[in-house]
């Protein structure tokens, strides 16, 4: 088992910053893909940005060039640093792993979830 919980949600204004954190912690050696997906009112999951343990990364291409997935190994913990913030980036933002090697964007392919933190986009 994998725990997963996030920190860091809250309110920004358009064009602002805000940093996602997500501490693991259990069976984490068996996990090879750590990301974070989100959730907007009405609509399905997206995947917003994934890691491997080899550093390779996949993104949305909505979020590319103003959001950063990283991993700091020695502090267990996953980061989305969100720059250039827009009111469509509201949503409930969730920390995801995965067993699977493949930087896959289908949610049901995530083994662990946490519980989510919202992160609202003032206009």
């Amino acid at each position: 088992q994998v725990q997963l919980v996030e920190s860091g949600g809250g309110l920004a204004q358009t064009g602002g910053s805000l940093r996602l954190s997500c501490e693991y912690s259990g069976d984490i050696l068996e996990i090879n893909v750590m990301g974070w997906f989100r959730q907007g009112p009405g609509e399905q999951r997206e995947l917003v940005a994934a890691i491997n343990r080899g550093g390779t990364t996949k993104y949305a291409d909505s979020v590319k060039g103003r959001f950063t997935i990283s991993r700091d190994n020695a502090k267990n913990t996953l980061y989305l640093q969100m720059n250039s913030l827009e009111p469509d980036d509201a949503a409930v933002f969730y920390c995801v792993a995965r067993h699977g090697d493949i930087l896959t964007r289908v949610a049901s392919a995530y083994d662990y979830w946490g519980q989510g933190t919202q992160v609202t986009v003032s206009s």
